[in-house]
């Protein structure tokens, strides 16, 4: 990862792996310092195909004094322009499996007894166990390098048209939560 300072209000990282760009971020901090623009782009998947965003942000502490403008704490407050394949998942439940898969390639079918499976497609060589908590309820464990990266929970609404996904980050300590819409 290289990080360069474009200006007093706005930063660009790129991530590499083995020589090859995977990932780009320019973070733009508003003038009155307390929200910022982040877009990024990443190609962490098998295929090589662009997923992009740009994301809202506002500050929840400020920066150390002297520091730079992206400094401190922030947490995104809209998510919006986002490419088609970050906004689209196959899921698929049959029988004992439970299948995850997306536009760029990326997916896995794994037993629902925890036993482990390669994440495909994925550069972090990741992998999944999956377990069925209750009747609407899927849970998947990801690990890299025999560690919990993170867990996500898949909970299907009574009358099967919409879904939560809580997602819990257990290296940065950060939850997510979205709601999905049957297509």
């Amino acid at each position: 990862m290289s990080l360069k300072v474009v200006d007093a209000r706005t930063t660009e990282e790129t991530d590499k792996r083995n020589g090859k760009t995977v990932g780009t971020t320019r973070m733009t901090v508003s003038n009155d310092g307390n929200t910022a623009t982040v877009e990024w782009t990443e190609t962490c998947n098998a295929q090589g195909d662009v997923v992009a965003g740009k994301d809202l942000m506002a500050r929840v502490s400020q920066s150390p004094r002297g520091a730079h403008e992206i400094s401190g704490s922030w947490r995104i407050t809209k998510r919006m322009n986002r490419s088609e394949n970050a906004l689209v998942v196959t899921l698929k439940l049959g029988g004992d499996t439970f299948s995850f898969a997306d536009p760029a390639g990326q997916g896995y079918t794994a037993k629902l007894d925890g036993t482990e499976t390669p994440f495909k497609g994925d550069l972090g060589n990741t992998l999944v166990s999956v377990r069925r908590v209750d009747k609407h309820t899927i849970e998947e464990t990801d690990k890299r390098g025999g560690k919990i990266v993170e867990v996500t929970r898949f909970t299907v609404s009574a009358d099967p048209k919409t879904m939560t996904v809580s997602m819990v980050d257990k290296l940065n300590g950060v939850t997510r939560q979205f709601v999905c819409h049957k297509q």
